[in-house]
């Protein structure tokens, strides 16, 4: 069964191994990235998001460079080597995917690299950012993170950086945001994600979604994305499948199913889900989950809930 994944952090990856190890990794099959291309095309993943994201020890004034080699690292290295690769810069190229292409997708994971400055975020819009999340853990002008303690909201730049998003048709994504930064997107965003969270009720940590969140992302036709990050999902050592699965099913208690999708977080985790450790095990997921759902509900949560409700409301003809 095809899937879309919202999340991964293959280009930090990538980043870092061309400036502290001046290495090259190939994205074909290297098996340091756990979303290299054969892992995709073993794990059906047609669209996979590939996040910038700027490590917080990088200075301040140079995160602006960091964010453009990532960029250039996308389009050397993953698109420009592999001719299965397609770079989506509009919603609508989805649908122009052919067999055995995937979908590649650039998004923003904490909007440090702009600072207060609105001309480089329009550059990334040229550049085909599709999804941005305002903030990582820490505090940026945007707002304050998941991670920031008694945290405020967004500021009012933040909230000119979503009016701008709604305007480009680019999703907001709030799996980084704080409880207050939250509720401030709500109230603007016109499209609403959390590429990569679970379920506070289940797995009580800041990245996760309390109840009142979660009701609010199906009653503002949000998505919710379920990440493979075993200290979001339950507090033991070794995470099964069917610990994530639980999550699935809370939120479709809470009337959300055809909201819900997948964001791994492959290549930004340490540690991992039992026989969820890499995309090729996409279909671990998938025919688990078909054991619970009825196969139209889990097409939904591997790919057709994204496409109907991505901006603009684009609709695809693709099909497993």
């Amino acid at each position: 069964m095809n899937v879309i994944d919202t999340h991964c952090d293959a280009l930090v990856k990538m980043q870092i191994a061309k400036r502290e190890r001046n290495q090259l990794v190939s994205y074909k099959n290297s098996e340091q990235l756990t979303t290299n291309l054969m892992e995709l095309q073993k794990g059906k993943v047609i669209v996979q998001f590939f996040a910038i994201f700027i490590k917080p020890y990088v200075p301040t004034e140079r995160k602006w460079e960091y964010a453009l080699e990532q960029i250039e690292i996308f389009h050397s290295e993953i698109i420009g080597k592999n001719p299965s690769m397609k770079h989506i810069k509009h919603w609508q190229d989805i649908d122009k995917l052919r067999e055995g292409e995937i979908g590649a997708i650039l998004t923003l994971e904490g909007a440090e690299p702009i600072g207060n400055e609105l001309e480089k975020l329009e550059y990334l819009y040229r550049a085909g950012i599709l999804l941005i999340g305002l903030t990582w853990n820490h505090a940026n002008l945007c707002g304050d993170g998941a991670g920031v303690p008694n945290a405020g909201g967004l500021t009012s730049f933040g909230k000119e950086v979503i009016k701008h998003n709604n305007k480009h048709g680019v999703f907001t994504d709030v799996s980084h945001a704080s409880v207050n930064g939250f509720w401030d997107t709500v109230e603007i965003a016109d499209y609403l994600i959390a590429s990569h969270s679970n379920v506070r009720s289940l797995c009580d940590h800041p990245r996760n979604l309390n109840d009142d969140q979660i009701k609010s992302m199906l009653d503002n036709n949000g998505l919710i994305h379920v990440v493979y990050n075993p200290p979001f999902i339950h507090k033991k050592n070794v995470v099964k499948i069917s610990d994530l699965i639980k999550h699935i099913d809370y939120i479709c208690a809470l009337g959300g199913v055809k909201n819900i999708g997948f964001g791994s977080d492959f290549d930004g985790i340490k540690t991992f889900v039992s026989n969820l450790e890499r995309a090729s095990h996409y279909q671990n997921l998938i025919n688990e989950l078909l054991k619970y759902y009825s196969e139209d509900e889990v097409k939904g949560f591997a790919y057709q809930n994204f496409l109907h409700n991505r901006p603009r409301n684009f609709h695809t003809t693709m099909s497993d």
